[in-house]
């Protein structure tokens, strides 16, 4: 016989646990569980356990009137109507140090089945937003490593960027080279519906060791269900928190918010909300400003959590829904061109197309000067490109064109260059941008 203790244990978590509130499975729809007697008692993202012995687990999406909604962690084989059906509190995460160095699923355990250590302070995975006066602004530049991000894009603590790129244009490979390079006291890497093999690859090759002594990873692979990725990404972000609080600056790998907003909308139209642009819900737009609202600079006392958020852009359409979404709530977008990684330059970054809004704060006039003249290079021979190649540009008809057809070899070989700082960048910058017209020379020599 079934128990329904739910009046008068409404919206109490200690007596779910207590009392193993029961009810049953009334129908199974496209992989979607009804659950009956249970709808008065439950909430939103609470966990829901189906069958006697502990058989799976799914998570409240919808409540109705007289039956609540959830999506199953795994595959409904084997489950009819009639099932019974649990609640069990969601036990808040609790991040601590020994954390770094792993890889964590969705649900905060090893992926290698070893036993998860917990830290003393439980952490919620939706927590309320730091207040907005309290935050500090953006802080000083970082060291990066890359010469792009060194001097055309700015990296600043707490700030927010977006990496756009279409596939295998060697985002995973960058992402790899800033969790090397980027100064930072702890790296969250959040890979939300990869395929298991790249998620092994990227631990194990493009990540050294030393990168793997700061790094925690979370990994949700492309088959788990949606609720799970969206738990990954909640838990990374809480991590994230968690040593934020700690006074530490933490740098987020977030691979990407496209998966995330796919999970989002999959669990939104499940749930019987209206779809609308491109099928997405008008709630996606909230569901990633309040995942990035999560990082950024701390309040006093705190660290900081500079992001960097990979966006899946299909057919390089910049105007696609997550990107136009991404790209407004960001403090900046990297532009990754498939045009510049076929010709074999990586990172294939298009300067061009890419904006950093901590340019004015993070260089000086100088260095604004060196960045506008190498921009108004890169712009010009991008607009004369068709008939420098074709050879339709006769030398002399522009001393801009010119002069960004003499620079161009060697600006765009920058773009993929190293350094150990952020002046050691400029200094290489100027030097390229500064370098003597050599067949000028050569002419004046012979008269």
């Amino acid at each position: 016989m079934l128990m329904d203790f739910s009046q008068s244990v409404k919206g109490s978590v200690d007596a779910i646990d207590t009392c193993r509130l029961w009810g049953r499975v009334s129908a199974i729809e496209g992989g979607i569980i009804r659950i009956v007697g249970l709808n008065n008692a439950a909430r939103i993202g609470d966990r829901v356990t189906i069958g006697a012995d502990s058989e799976f687990s799914g998570e409240v999406i919808a409540i109705r009137d007289d039956y609540l909604l959830a999506m199953p962690d795994s595959g409904l084989n084997g489950t009819a109507p009639g099932e019974r059906a649990y609640l069990r509190a969601d036990t808040p995460p609790r991040p601590c140090e020994a954390w770094i160095g792993e890889v964590l699923s969705s649900d905060g355990t090893y992926f290698d089945g070893r036993s998860t250590p917990q830290g003393s302070l439980p952490m919620p995975l939706n927590p309320q937003p730091l207040s907005v006066t309290a935050r500090r602004g953006l802080g000083c530049r970082i060291k990066t490593g890359l010469a792009p991000f060194d001097t055309f894009l700015p990296l600043c603590t707490g700030q927010r960027v977006g990496l756009f790129a279409g596939s295998g244009v060697g985002k995973s490979t960058l992402m790899g080279d800033l969790a090397k390079g980027v100064e930072a006291d702890i790296i969250i890497i959040a890979l939300i519906g990869e395929r298991s093999r790249e998620v092994r690859e990227f631990i194990d090759d493009v990540l050294d060791d030393e990168g793997r002594k700061r790094t925690i990873v979370f990994a949700s692979t492309c088959d788990e269900p949606a609720p799970s990725k969206r738990r990954c990404a909640l838990l990374a972000m809480t991590a994230a928190e968690y040593f934020r609080d700690l006074g530490l600056h933490v740098l987020v790998l977030f691979d990407s918010i496209t998966r995330f907003a796919d999970a989002h909308r999959e669990i939104a139209l499940t749930a019987g909300e209206t779809p609308s642009l491109r099928a997405y819900p008008p709630s996606t737009f909230r569901a990633i400003a309040s995942l990035a609202e999560r990082t950024g600079p701390g309040i006093d006392g705190a660290g900081d959590i500079t992001a960097i958020f990979n966006v899946l852009v299909a057919g390089s359409d910049m105007d696609e829904p997550i990107a136009d979404m991404v790209r407004s709530i960001l403090d900046g977008h990297v532009v990754l061109d498939r045009e510049i990684a076929e010709r074999g330059r990586f990172p294939a970054i298009n300067i061009r197309r890419s904006v950093s809004r901590s340019l004015t704060k993070a260089v000086n006039e100088e260095e604004m000067k060196l960045l506008s003249h190498g921009r108004k290079m890169i712009a010009a021979y991008d607009e004369a490109a068709a008939m420098i190649q074709t050879g339709l540009y006769a030398s002399g008809s522009d001393p801009v064109i010119d002069e960004a057809v003499r620079l161009w070899p060697r600006l765009d070989a920058f773009i993929s260059e190293k350094s150990d700082s952020c002046a050691e960048s400029f200094e290489k910058l100027h030097a390229v941008l500064e370098a003597p017209n050599t067949v000028s020379q050569q002419l004046m020599q012979e008269k």
